[in-house]
């Protein structure tokens, strides 16, 4: 019986939990062969919008720390470079991929991956214990961690990987399976989107905690909307 020995496990932080309206600011990432820690791969990313107060004090990352990375255009080639043919290993993995594709999608990036999932790996062999969150298993296992940090929690997770086999481990349970996440291209803003929403902003005398360059066409038509229906034309 053969199980996964070398992977890669991928963690991010983000500005929040809707793949479709928040984006990437910390791409952690560990590569593992037979079992050991090899190589990572760490990068802060500007989301281009202002965090909020709880991700601020979720992660330690500040709004000043990201106005001087990079945005995902630059750190995305990289990351999916670090990963290379590698089978991910992820705690939710699902929701990390989800970002990571539709960034990809957006930069016509190929990216399809099969995964395993210690989520549902911990789900599946300990249904007793009162939490399945990645700090709760840390603590259960004795692993280190430093929760809401992307390299770290992908560090945690290797570890987490590593036990769960140690204990439970069997080929049908730890088999890799397709991860599944459909998305289309998105427009970034057009010039007259611009042009009419930096008009409203001075009108209105309006300040966003959004980059308006970053902006993609159905975001900028959203924010327009929204001013308009608030203070009229």
């Amino acid at each position: 019986m053969t199980m996964l020995c070398d992977y890669t496990v991928v963690d991010l932080e983000t500005t929040g939990l809707r793949t479709r309206a928040d984006r990437i600011i910390e791409a952690g990432a560990v590569k593992v062969r037979n079992g050991a820690v090899v190589e990572r791969f760490e990068a802060l990313i500007n989301p281009g919008r202002k965090l909020t107060e709880q991700i601020v004090e979720l992660t330690g990352i500040r709004n000043e720390e990201l106005a001087e990375a990079p945005g995902i255009e630059q750190v995305l080639p990289g990351l999916i470079d670090f990963i290379g043919t590698d089978t991910l290993v992820g705690h939710r993995i699902l929701f990390d991929y989800s970002f990571i594709k539709r960034a990809a999608v957006n930069q016509n990036l190929i990216f399809e991956k099969e995964a395993i999932d210690t989520l549902a790996l911990a789900r599946k062999f300990l249904p007793d214990l009162e939490s399945r969150r990645l700090p709760f298993l840390c603590r259960h296992f004795g692993i280190p961690h430093h929760a809401h940090r992307a390299l770290q929690d992908a560090e945690a997770t290797a570890a987490l990987y590593e036990k769960l086999r140690e204990l439970y481990g069997n080929e049908k349970d730890f088999t890799p399976r397709k991860l599944v996440y459909q998305t289309k291209k998105e427009t970034p803003v057009t010039k007259p989107q611009k042009e009419r929403l930096y008009k409203l902003l001075d009108q209105h005398k309006l300040i966003l905690d959004i980059d308006v360059e970053k902006l993609t066409r159905n975001e900028a038509s959203r924010i327009t909307d929204k001013i308009l229906s608030t203070y009229g034309r």
